[in-house]
């Protein structure tokens, strides 16, 4: 059996951590190994023990979650929990493997688990392969692993829990988060302008600050993304 996955939990409200904890205690192989009540009781545990998985309220007094989601270790995978929508966008952007809306129920918190499992089984992979001599990605799709080359690749659009991967010549879907395949791709050569979209820099026809013409297609860049996005393309 594998080692348990260490979650801990950060939030100022106790009833929201035990909420969460007794969702978690239903999951095999996940362990909650503290409860905090806010960012800076959360920042001293995890510098002094191992954290996986932390599971993070955003609106705590003195520092907030996306403060403290900045400032640690982007080893430690981020689920952030909230009662308000307006952050969801800033959650994405720092690649958060879930954004969950209080309240939270057992089969969101089910699919939240999930995905952090895809993601970090993506990442091993991703880690053991010799990216920087390969030129193509593999993705799964109706079964079967398609090898996609990077040059084909136009942009890549975000679907909830898949992806449509815009080719030349067809679109793929695969279910993987953009953020995983985000990192399986040359830096130099793709662009994240959204949370839901991944362009090809050689394929990127025009823009302007709101949005850019990939393809014959208008792609909103958001207000997270639009100043690396705006300094990157002035380089060129």
């Amino acid at each position: 059996m594998s080692n348990p996955i260490s979650c801990i939990i950060v939030d100022d409200e106790n009833v929201a951590r035990e909420i969460i904890a007794s969702h978690l205690s239903r999951i095999e192989n996940i362990e909650v190994i503290a409860q905090c009540k806010n960012a800076i009781e959360a920042f001293n545990f995890i510098n002094n023990n191992a954290v996986d998985l932390i599971f993070l309220d955003i609106n705590m007094p003195e520092i907030s979650g996306i403060a403290f989601a900045k400032s640690i270790n982007k080893n430690n995978k981020i689920i952030f929990t909230t009662a308000y929508r307006d952050y969801a966008v800033e959650g994405f952007s720092l690649q958060a493997v879930d954004y969950l809306l209080k309240p939270i129920s057992f089969e969101r918190m089910l699919q939240a688990i999930n995905r952090y499992f895809e993601v970090s089984t993506q990442q091993i992979e991703t880690q053991s392969q010799p990216s920087e001599t390969n030129d193509f990605i593999f993705v799964r799709s109706d079964r079967r692993m398609l090898k996609i080359t990077f040059k084909d690749i136009i942009f890549i659009e975000s679907l909830s829990d898949y992806l449509k991967i815009h080719l030349k010549d067809q679109s793929i879907i695969t279910r993987e988060t953009i953020s995983a395949i985000e990192a399986k791709l040359p830096q130099k050569d793709f662009l994240r302008i959204h949370r839901s979209y991944i362009v090809n820099l050689a394929s990127i026809e025009s823009f302007t600050n709101e949005e850019m013409i990939v393809n014959g297609k208008a792609l909103t860049i958001s207000r997270s993304y639009k100043k690396d996005v705006i300094t990157k393309l002035e380089r060129f």
